[in-house]
């Protein structure tokens, strides 16, 4: 016999697993409905010290005294960092586990960060260092803020989708909904990597906006971690409901259950032709010469490579000297690799670069000798979300060393960042980290302060918004390459500040140079046109170079002729908004062809 054990997500205890739990039942199941301390009718138990770990011991307690051989975990919404947990522990016991709308927590990231409401996420500190990552593991700060009160009437759906909920049992969920212990969002998830090698399924609710074809999309284009989800040992559903599918459609998730049981279910697989090597350590389209480099806390600069006439930083060496010694943060941290995730497991904050030891220098003598003036600059921001484990670390890739050396072989500096969008509900944190690295280039003496440029790539597009909104007088461009301009289906922890489609002509500027791939994946492509359309409706300035034949990062995956002159028309409208399109470097590469004299040569 098979045993469920049951876990329900922020607010709720197992008392909505009632009706699913009856259909397992009846087809010869063992369901174990569980209500974890503090929640449901155990309310009455939580206290200060009440967080994650409690609730991790809860079910490892629960596991422990299940006699059925096969144990199913089945998690949703915040219940799946408790799963992880327990079965972390108790792997032998457990097999397979079951997402039930929900995406794959990490290890070393609490559960705040896959919150769709912003305003607990603010409620909780997440991102400003009080209570994000990491600082709250005994429970006691957030202990002391108070548990986070369970949605008002109506607001329910800033928690997901409450489509199919028949009305008596929306009016339940309200009226029986407690209070969630602060802790248990902001204790950081801690895992041995024992949990990587269990079979995981993924029930995905349409109405809430996750599909298969976003899976899909994922593996193909996405993150690396992503890449994972074509693992073997993955399967997936999909439930035409919202949310809340063990109240909208208890019977059908009950099917579901015991066929994922089974081993059934959707496996995604990577799309035919795909490279074996993850495309983000693919080669960049261009072969490129090494430039001067320098390293500063989340930014690299990358130089042309005649700047030796400017003033070395202090402590930082001279800017013709080459490329910078990474942080010793670069390195991989020992661990098991997730196969779920293909993120190490490491400390959360691993993957935060440390803030750079000293201000810039003020720059005595600002000014380089021999009249060389500042250079405009072009900051290069990628998308998300990326595991904070990951490595290479964006900057160090392929593509943005491409990218970087591009910039720097037509004259301007290139600047690369690592910023921390780790999870779909990162985007102020990431923001943040932005608009530090841009003041601290613009406050670099080698560095034209008042013509800056940023180039925003896939969801990275996401953060263009701010400065679409209100832009500075010293932004002279914003680039967008295959970029989402809205947040995609199921990306409701995404705060509605994030939509450049919103914020495109609002404020009159800057000009946008917009590439588009035209095997664009159709949830990105919508809001490409939706961006489009407000940005006509608003007499915004837009140049849109198209790369008909292009998939989603074609600068990797498609490293054709038309990639190479679209990248080059692309560079060449930026270095046009900034001033700096005459006389500073590389003409379009095209075919076998170098207008540069040698500066860029074709890619493989």
């Amino acid at each position: 016999m098979t045993a469920f054990v049951l876990v329900s997500g922020p607010f709720t205890g197992g008392w909505v697993w009632e009706e699913t739990a009856a259909r397992l039942r009846a087809a010869g199941a063992e369901p174990y409905p569980v209500t974890l301390t503090g929640m449901g009718e155990r309310k009455g138990e939580a206290g200060p010290a009440t967080g994650l770990e409690t609730h991790v011991e809860d079910l490892v307690g629960l596991i422990d005294g299940v006699d059925a051989r096969e144990v199913v975990l089945v998690g949703h919404g915040y219940a799946l960092h408790p799963v992880f947990g327990a079965a972390d522990r108790r792997p032998e016991r457990v097999v397979r586990i079951v997402a039930v709308d929900t995406g794959l927590p990490e290890d070393g990231r609490p559960a705040v960060g896959s919150v769709p409401d912003p305003e607990v996420r603010e409620r909780l500190g997440y991102g400003t260092g009080d209570g994000a990552v990491g600082d709250d593991g005994d429970g006691g700060r957030a202990g002391a803020r108070g548990p986070v009160p369970p949605p008002t009437r109506g607001s329910w759906r800033r928690w997901g989708s409450t489509e199919g909920i028949p009305a008596d049992a929306l009016e339940r969920l309200e009226r029986l909904a407690v209070p969630q212990p602060a802790a248990t969002l902001t204790q950081p998830l801690r895992l041995t990597g024992a949990v990587a090698a269990l079979p995981v399924t993924g029930v995905l609710c349409t109405a809430n906006g996750s599909d298969i074809a976003m899976v899909e999309m994922l593996v193909a284009s996405g993150p690396p971690q992503f890449r994972a989800l074509a693992d073997d040992r993955v399967r997936f559903f999909e439930l035409a409901t919202g949310h809340w599918p063990m109240l909208s459609a208890p019977g059908e998730l009950a099917d579901v259950l015991l066929r994922a049981a089974a081993g059934e279910g959707h496996r995604v697989t990577a799309p035919e032709g795909a490279h074996a090597q993850p495309s983000h350590l693919l080669p960049f389209l261009m072969d490129l010469p090494e430039v001067p480099r320098e390293r500063r806390g989340r930014i690299d600069l990358h130089f042309p490579a005649d700047t030796g006439d400017f003033p070395a930083d202090e402590g930082h060496g001279p800017a013709g000297a080459g490329h910078v010694p990474v942080d010793d943060g670069d390195a991989p941290a020992a661990g098991t690799v997730n196969v779920l995730a293909d993120t190490r497991y490491v400390p959360a904050d691993d993957g935060d670069l440390p803030a750079d030891d000293g201000d810039l220098p003020a720059g005595d003598g600002d000014l380089p000798a021999r009249g060389r003036r500042p250079l405009p600059a072009v900051v290069f921001v990628h998308g998300g979300p990326v595991a904070a484990g990951q490595r290479p670390t964006p900057r160090d890739t392929p593509f943005f060393l491409g990218y970087g050396r591009y910039a720097a072989s037509r004259g301007v500096v290139g600047v690369t960042l690592d910023h921390r969008l780790h999870g779909i509900g990162d985007c102020p944190i990431a923001a943040e980290d932005l608009a530090e690295a841009v003041e601290r280039v613009r406050a670099d003496p080698r560095v034209d302060g008042e013509r800056i440029g940023l180039w925003f790539f896939s969801t990275g597009g996401l953060l263009a918004a701010d400065w679409l909104a209100a832009p500075e007088p010293w932004l002279r461009c914003v680039a967008l390459s295959y970029p989402a301009l809205a947040p995609l289906p199921g990306w409701e922890a995404v705060e509605p500040r994030f939509r450049p489609v919103e914020a495109v002509g609002t404020a009159g500027g800057p000009p946008v140079v917009l590439t588009r791939a035209g095997r664009e994946h159709p949830v990105i492509a919508a809001t490409v046109r939706e961006f489009l359309d407000a940005a006509g409706r608003s007499g915004a300035d837009v140049e849109v170079v198209d790369v008909l034949e292009g998939r989603h990062g074609f600068e990797l995956v498609d490293p054709t002729d038309d990639s190479r002159a679209a990248v080059a028309r692309a560079m060449d409208a930026v270095l046009d908004r900034l001033g700096a399109g005459t006389g500073t470097g590389s003409g379009i590469v095209t075919g076998d062809d170098v207008v540069d004299g040698g500066t860029a040569q074709p890619g493989r």
